[in-house]
């Protein structure tokens, strides 16, 4: 996710005042947390040990024993979905050496077949030379070999007109809308508040989630399609968190709080004593031991 909120987060701190959270010991953390701490969330994998969002950082994440992982999709100018952050191909893959003429690289630009000659490893180190962009489908039978769990970030929505089922389709092929598991392993995110209401209004048992930080006389209409309001850490206080849990969701349960990027221990553990239900990180196995206690 980019480090940016919407427009909303600046009226937040206004609304709440300013509420100072002491960092806490760990033991602390997981007691306010509800006792076993908040769910550790590998973002685009485990990215800060392999290269984000491939295959290899699901790999690496459940080496990690990191149950839940989490991704972005985009789509090709064939329809086909890819698991990529970036709107363009430049910053994770070799596109400027394989296709120099076709700049700015633009993901939507390009067929799946010319993303799959990519190299998406080598930028990140030498040992993952080759590593492929992976289609959705690829990334969700990833997940699904080791039991993992996911959060997916629709990207960019403005750009793919109609991504919302087209994401539902594949994960509905993948078997990962079935009753028995829909509600357990699987949370569509995204920034744009349209594309989350699509995802509700098409396939309402899917649990979502909006990034960003809505004020907090928002936060019931939210509440009427989503099930997450996933703030960046900069932006979470212990009030708006208990804000946030004291309403419920379309499928009448508290709402959630996934906070995001948090890589060090000591912030992992502040967001744990705010009372944050998930934390979303680089460095999952920091996090964890961090809101462990350990």
């Amino acid at each position: 996710m980019h480090a940016r909120v919407t427009a909303a987060t600046a009226t937040t701190t206004a609304l709440l005042g300013t509420v100072l959270v002491v960092p806490v010991s760990g033991a602390q953390a997981a007691e306010r947390a509800g006792g076993d701490g908040p769910t550790v969330i590998a973002h685009r994998g485990a990215s800060a040990y392999a290269p984000e969002n491939t295959l290899a950082a699901v790999d690496k994440a459940a080496e990690l024993d990191i149950t839940w992982v989490e991704n972005d999709v985009q789509r090709t100018r064939d329809g086909e979905l890819v698991v990529l952050h970036d709107d363009s191909l430049a910053r994770t893959t070799d596109v400027e050496q394989v296709f120099p003429d076709r700049a700015p690289w633009k993901v939507k630009d390009f067929t799946a077949a010319e993303i799959a000659r990519l190299d998406a490893g080598s930028w990140f180190g030498a040992r993952y030379a080759g590593a492929r962009v992976p289609t959705l489908k690829q990334f969700l039978r990833r997940i699904d070999r080791h039991d993992q769990k996911l959060l997916l970030e629709i990207k960019h929505p403005q750009l793919y007109p109609g991504i919302e089922r087209d994401t539902l389709e594949v994960l509905a092929n993948e078997g990962w809308l079935e009753r028995r598991q829909v509600s357990k392993r699987l949370v569509v995110q995204s920034f744009s508040a349209d594309s989350i209401r699509t995802v509700h209004e098409v396939k309402p048992a899917v649990k979502t989630g909006f990034l960003g930080t809505p004020a907090v006389d928002r936060l019931a209409e939210y509440a009427r399609f989503t099930d997450q309001i996933n703030p960046s850490h900069t932006t979470v206080t212990a009030d708006y968190v208990a804000a946030v849990q004291a309403l419920k969701g379309p499928h009448g349960r508290s709402l959630e709080v996934f906070t995001w990027t948090v890589d060090d221990a000591d912030r992992a553990r502040t967001m744990a004593g705010s009372g944050v239900d998930g934390i979303i990180t680089n460095k999952p196995d920091v996090v964890e031991r961090a809101v462990d206690g350990r």
